[in-house]
């Protein structure tokens, strides 16, 4: 106190004045050799006298001695500010206590949507299109009339194959007559046995050729179908690919493409699993009696781009017997309904598959728990608000929250906000607070 009092007078006698001139006059002395000390006089006892010009020195080194000391409590002084006081306070920190509840765990991957059937309706006639029967994106069902080839070609030639039909039909009815009339004649003994052979060979040809004619009616009748394309499945169908007027080709692998159609409900999600998760799926299914994923409904979940939950529900019904040993994955699928048509084939989506059956958990949300290096940790609170360094295992996410298999119980609290200002023993100003379901969102 008495300090502080003599540097505010200090202050008001101007102390930088008495500074400089101290400075000023004790440097011409340390620089003058006229004014330089003998050697004796610092082996001399105190208080000997000394020469006046020493005695000057040192009364101006008093001097700037005193000033350097309250230029340090200056100092002192001026850092005893609200600042210093905060330094000696608690930190604020937000506390809470787990969550405990029922989890399960899943495990998301990504994929795409694919109808369960896919056609390309292409013409299996060459023609002229004369017709479009349908608009680009109408639903159809199996057996809607789609495109329309030129009939008459197709028409003309069962005309054709349907008269030489006929005149294979004659002629057998002709050869029929003839071989009973050779074995009438051949018993009597009237034509020779060449005669007879040649007439039962005769009639033997002409029911191929009856055959023949008939399948020539068949293809021709056929043709004449296909000149109406119809729909294959119940679907959706695309826009139409070519337009009437247009030549189309018909058959082999360069048929002309005419448009597409996909089924709507359900649809499929494929996914890529990795082998561990493949192989923890197949021992769930042999703990629950099950011979593989397809053998029970295994609860599956999906979310398209911009969704965030996953409010579609469906389940496993397909494992690839084979793993990619390219990439190390199984290829698991998902069926999906889809009455309002929502999942289209093609598009984006994320799938989680059920990695457990449900359990009781404690949970912390993310933000609560630090890394030391490969350690993870939280804060926890004491009765006498003191924080303790908790190293803790980690499990699933769940939601925004992870699992704490080890290292929590359920009636401690946790330090939820500020734990980055915290180190073992310190003492805190806790506030009490409650994690929300949000946090442990399934």
């Amino acid at each position: 106190m008495v300090i502080c009092l003599t540097i505010f007078s200090l202050k008001k006698a101007g102390y930088k004045r008495m500074q400089k001139e101290t400075l000023m006059s004790v440097v011409p002395h340390r620089l003058s050799p006229l004014r330089k000390p003998s050697p004796e006089v610092f082996h001399r006892s105190w208080p000997r006298s000394v020469p006046s010009n020493d005695g000057t020195l040192i009364q101006h080194a008093r001097v700037g001695l005193l000033v350097t000391i309250a230029l340090m409590a200056v100092t002192g002084c001026g850092n005893h500010d609200g600042s210093g006081s905060q330094q000696g306070q608690s930190p604020n920190v937000k506390i809470a206590q787990p969550l405990s509840q029922e989890v399960t765990e899943w495990d998301e991957y990504t994929g795409r949507i694919e109808a369960v059937n896919s056609v390309d309706v292409r013409a299996r006639v060459s023609g002229y299109l004369e017709k479009v029967n349908f608009k680009a994106g109408d639903k159809v069902h199996k057996g809607d009339l789609l495109f329309l080839v030129d009939p008459k070609p197709f028409t003309a030639q069962l005309n054709f194959a349907e008269a030489e039909l006929e005149r294979a039909k004659s002629r057998h009815e002709l050869a029929k007559n003839d071989l009973a009339r050779a074995e009438r004649l051949f018993l009597a003994k009237a034509i020779s046995e060449e005669e007879h052979d040649a007439r039962s060979k005769g009639l033997r040809e002409t029911v191929a050729a009856v055959q023949s004619a008939q399948a020539n009616v068949y293809t021709a009748r056929l043709n004449l179908d296909f000149t109406q394309v119809r729909s294959p499945i119940d679907g959706r169908i695309g826009r139409e690919l070519i337009t009437a007027g247009n030549l189309v080709n018909g058959g082999g692998g360069d048929a002309t493409l005419l448009t597409f159609i996909v089924s709507t409900d359900p649809v499929y999600v494929y996914v890529d699993a990795d082998e561990r998760s493949a192989l923890k799926y197949r021992r769930q299914a042999q703990k629950g009696g099950r011979g593989s994923l397809g053998d029970e409904r295994t609860p599956v979940e999906l979310a398209v781009a911009d969704e965030v939950n996953f409010p579609h529900q469906g389940h496993l019904d397909y494992e690839s017997p084979r793993e990619d040993a390219a990439t190390g994955t199984v290829t698991l699928r998902g069926v999906f309904a889809n009455p309002d048509e929502l999942l289209s084939p093609g598009f984006f989506a994320r799938m989680r598959v059920r990695g457990s059956a449900p359990y009781p958990a404690v949970l912390l949300p993310d933000r609560a728990i630090g890394t030391d290096q490969a350690q993870r940790f939280i804060w926890v609170v004491n009765q006498e608000n003191q924080v303790e360094y908790r190293k803790v295992e980690l499990g699933a996410h769940i939601g925004q929250s992870r699992v704490i298999t080890e290292g929590l119980k359920p009636e401690e609290w946790a330090v939820i906000e500020g734990i980055q200002k915290l180190k073992p023993g310190a003492k805190v100003n806790p506030e009490r607070i409650s994690l929300t379901g949000r946090d442990g969102e399934k």
